[in-house]
């Protein structure tokens, strides 16, 4: 089973940037899931009427499909598997739920580990999360000077609530 433990964290400042890397432009949307979700206000995964998200990503030139389970936390199924970029252009065009998450995602290294911010436009834009891949829940790890609050189990952060929820409107 593959399974994703992801920590995701709001930033205090901009000294990320002076490590990042160029970035790459994101565009997403859902499948299925998006619409359907809970109110971004409750914290109650079982308030969620779908078992998974189904995502299409387009980063720069690269395009891929991923199912995610619909549970609240730093643990979660996902499978993520490459596709041709024409078919992920097709996808979002004909049969993703609107509107789109858009977002440059930079990486910075930190310690032993590689960081990704978020930094979103359109609906999001004002909105900068930073996200860590841990290999166990438990791990310990290196906690940058920019880090701020900890927003993993606040279901407002999760890209799939962005997009009927956006940043915008809070």
């Amino acid at each position: 089973m593959a399974t994703e433990i992801e920590r995701k964290f709001l930033l205090v400042d901009t000294r990320w940037q002076s490590e990042a890397d160029a970035g790459v432009l994101m565009r997403q949307g859902y499948l299925n899931g998006a619409a359907s979700t809970h109110d971004a206000s409750d914290h109650e995964a079982s308030d969620y009427p779908v078992k998974a998200s189904v995502r299409v990503r387009i980063a720069g030139q690269q395009a891929n499909i991923n199912i995610k389970s619909a549970t609240i936390g730093i643990t979660r199924q996902e499978y993520e598997y490459p596709i041709p970029l024409g078919d992920a252009n097709e996808m979002l065009d004909a049969l993703a739920d609107g509107p789109f998450i858009e977002k440059t995602r930079y990486h910075v290294t930190y310690g032993a580990h590689t960081w990704e911010i978020d930094v979103f436009t359109g609906d999001n834009q004002g909105l900068v999360v930073a996200e860590i891949e841990l290999s166990a829940a438990d791990e310990v790890f290196k906690r940058p000077d920019w880090l701020g609050e900890e927003v993993s189990d606040d279901p407002r952060y999760y890209n799939v609530c962005l997009v009927k929820h956006p940043y915008k409107n809070w």
